[in-house]
């Protein structure tokens, strides 16, 4: 492997992090820091400050103040649109930065931060499909209910102060979803990016603040779950909890929020099924449902589809094309164009995957190829090589459970309705997949499946798009006008028109 850390941070000018609070750039009041390894390597990237709740509870306070007493809720449409305008052409101008820095953090190759789902390009059309609600989303005037000389109409107010939590995954995009949404409706935002992710985030604020947002409208605590986010989701000046990550954590912010009601959107992952039906190119189905498994992320996506459900007509067709596709996977330096996926992101999630993959052979099914550990020169990462399980009956652990890693489980059936009953079969509900050739089974199935969002014979996730789950995947949805709406409050107001008013 050729990655030298060293040299890529100063290729990309990578630089120790620092909190945002109220404008200024400093480190924690306790001193502790937080040293990021590379999952390919273990060599250290760099250190950031771990933030405490003193330090939490200032920049909870700065954008308290901003929103409060500041300009920026009440600033004029037109100007809150040109800044966010001016931003994105500003991430779009410094996308190749931001991917080295994306590597760096998560070890994402170059070559997938050219996909749209994984570019800096989502990340801006996200801030410029936002900036267009801003002069556009407004309220209603309504006619009397029972008569009477009195005007009706809602409001449509900024909801106040954001605490927005992002993964490690996918920082552009969820940047994106969480704080364009915010700060067009006219929120201030407390941000923490994960641990494992943190130097992009960094530097897309950093823009941010050079493309005119005021001091305290967005600030940033970096840190650990403990201390850092705990001391934020129950930080009594924080309003709503924008949060995307696992279940567990999912639930300790509902509980958290309970004492003051805060508004709360989240995305927990997901085990989306794809279902190939035998009219279906089974061949192209299964090199779709496997690149999503494996190709950039490697597996660590919560909508890829990490079951499928295939009819056994076309069974043999499809672990086939799929087997393909991870005999073809390639891994190493992340600024190698030639390398396609990721290592898994910490030691942690390296046991884990290898664990459910023990599970899935104890339990019965078949390992067509993979799921070992990487050895040779990639023996220093996390790397796992991409598996399929063929013969999986739809109870076992590694079907059920979201193994974040590259792991594919295929399920066969006969019938539609079987289809159907197995796909809804889960805890989850984010996403699903339908390969078929006939439009009238395609949207049949689509309507029957619990799942936010379903692909037709392939799968984008779109800034304009409405993005959640249903069930155990989460509450609320991100992109589109429901993003906007979430970061609002509605108000009633009722006017008498009486003689005098007139």
């Amino acid at each position: 492997m050729s990655l030298t850390v060293q040299e890529h941070r100063e290729k990309v000018g990578l630089r120790n992090g620092s909190l945002l609070i109220d404008g200024e750039w400093r480190q924690a009041r306790s001193g502790q820091t937080w040293t990021h390894l590379h999952p390919a390597t273990q060599e250290e990237v760099g250190e950031f400050p771990v933030a405490g709740a003193e330090d939490v509870d200032e920049a909870v306070r700065a954008a308290r103040r901003a929103f409060d007493e500041g300009e920026w809720p009440a600033l004029p449409a037109g100007r809150r649109v040109k800044i966010l305008h001016r931003y994105a052409e500003s991430l779009r101008e410094h996308a190749e930065e931001l991917r080295g820095l994306q590597a760096l953090d998560n070890g994402v190759p170059l070559s997938f931060g050219t996909v749209y789902a994984g570019s800096v390009d989502i990340a801006a059309d996200a801030f410029d499909h936002h900036a267009g609600w801003i002069d556009k989303a407004g309220g209603e005037t309504l006619p009397p209910y029972q008569g009477g000389d009195h005007l009706a109409m809602t409001l449509r107010e900024p909801i106040g102060v954001v605490a927005a939590i992002l993964p490690w995954n996918a920082p552009f995009l969820l940047f994106a979803q969480k704080v364009a949404p915010a700060l067009a409706a006219g929120c201030t935002v407390v941000l923490k990016p994960s641990e494992y992710a943190s130097f992009a985030v960094l530097r897309m604020v950093e823009l941010l603040t050079e493309a005119g947002l005021p001091g305290g409208v967005v600030n940033v605590v970096t840190g650990t779950g403990n201390p850092t986010g705990e001391a934020l989701i129950t930080h009594r000046m924080v309003d709503k909890v924008s949060f995307t990550g696992s279940r567990e954590v999912g639930r300790r912010i509902v509980e958290a929020s309970a004492s003051t009601m805060k508004r709360v959107s989240l995305e927990l992952g997901g085990k989306s099924p794809a279902l190939v039906f035998p009219d279906a190119d089974a061949g192209m189905a299964g090199m779709t449902a496997m690149g999503m498994v494996t190709l950039g992320l490697s597996g660590q996506a919560c909508v890829a589809h990490t079951r499928a459900l295939v009819h056994r007509d076309v069974y043999d067709e499809f672990i086939g094309a799929a087997e393909m596709i991870a005999g073809s996977v390639t891994y190493g330096d992340p600024f190698d164009p030639g390398v396609l996926a990721s290592p898994l992101i910490n030691d942690k999630q390296l046991r884990r995957v290898l664990d459910l993959v023990e599970r899935g052979k104890q339990e019965g099914a078949r390992l067509v190829t993979g799921g070992e550990r990487a050895d040779g020169d990639l023996s220093a990462g996390n790397f796992v090589t991409p598996a399929i399980f063929a013969d999986v009956d739809n109870s076992m652990n590694i079907a059920q459970q979201e193994v974040f890693g590259p792991v594919l489980s295929v399920v066969p059936f006969t019938e539609e309705d079987e289809a159907i009953r197995l796909a809804n079969d889960t805890e989850y509900g984010l996403g699903a997949g339908v390969f078929t050739a006939d439009a009238q089974r395609a949207f049949r199935v689509s309507r029957k499946l619990r799942a936010g969002t379903v692909g037709i014979n392939g799968f984008q996730v779109e800034p304009h798009l409405p993005f959640g789950g249903y069930k155990q995947s989460g509450l609320g949805r991100e992109g589109g006008r429901s993003a906007y709406e979430a970061y609002t409050e509605l108000k009633t107001v009722l006017m008498p028109l009486t003689a005098e008013m007139m």
